[in-house]
């Protein structure tokens, strides 16, 4: 956490997370604009971002985009933010959830970094008895480039021909179309028909997983993407993975998963 506060220390860097905050995914020199900064001071400042983990970024195709990472900031409210303050705290995050999906292109970008290796982490990435244990999903597949991905969830099984391996280099990237909102999944979930319709009549999105190994630890880099402007997808998403992220990271470092927070005291 030093590296956090020292990073945020300084009122430039506060001014370009600002930025990140309010339009995710900027290259350099979209950063660049209209700043009173030189491009190498900007250049620099990210820097000190990146590698205190408040900053991620990710290619496309010859640009370097950057989006803020959620992940220090998650480990000191887990820190400091008592479960009794948590719902004010989930108000405001909700807030800042309906206003990113005015973005033109919304997307999931989260970075963590777990204390493993790259072959266990892909195992607990692609093996069903791992996924079940942390996402409470089973994902079953040979993991090859077109193979289809079935889930099984709560007694549901979801099949589709569209759900399928993208990307899959073993210990590095691994990328796969979303699931097939089918009745039953949303039964199994207690969502109206309503609800159904509208996740239904959204384009498929994918996810992908980039590791990255950092010595004793990895980096694992999460983009979900692929979304319609406006999408209810990318909101129940974005809810979703910072704690599913979190028990897996708990899981690979202690064998056990995140305990379910009790609901505060009227």
């Amino acid at each position: 956490m030093d590296r956090t506060f020292r990073a945020l220390a300084d009122p430039s860097r506060r001014q370009l997370l600002d930025r990140l905050e309010e339009r995710p995914g900027q290259t350099l020199s979209q950063l660049c604009a209209g700043l009173d900064m030189a491009r190498q001071s900007v250049s620099k400042h990210l820097a000190v971002l990146e590698s205190a983990g408040l900053v991620t970024t990710v290619r496309r195709g010859r640009e370097k985009v950057h989006h803020l990472n959620a992940a220090p900031i998650q480990a000191i409210s887990d820190r400091w933010i008592s479960r009794y303050d948590r719902e004010r705290v989930r108000a405001l995050a909700d807030l800042t959830t309906a206003l990113e999906q005015q973005m033109s292109t919304p997307e999931f970008v989260y970075t963590t970094y777990i204390r493993t290796t790259p072959d266990r982490l892909w195992q607990a990435l692609t093996e069903p008895a791992f996924t079940r244990r942390y996402w409470g999903v089973a994902l079953d597949s040979d993991w090859a480039v077109g193979s289809p991905v079935t889930w099984e969830e709560g007694g549901v099984t979801i099949t589709d021909p569209d759900q399928v391996v993208l990307e899959a280099e073993p210990g590095r990237r691994l990328a796969y179309t979303w699931h097939t909102f089918t009745p039953e999944w949303a039964a199994a979930h207690g969502f109206d028909d309503e609800l159904l319709g509208r996740l239904r009549g959204e384009r498929r999105s994918k996810v992908t997983f980039a590791i990255e190994p950092m010595g004793e630890v990895v980096r694992l880099t999460v983009v979900h993407d692929g979304f319609d402007p406006g999408s209810t997808v990318v909101t129940m998403v974005g809810e979703g993975w910072p704690h599913l992220l979190s028990d897996l990271k708990t899981l690979l470092e202690t064998g056990e998963t995140l305990p379910v927070p009790e609901p505060a005291s009227a």
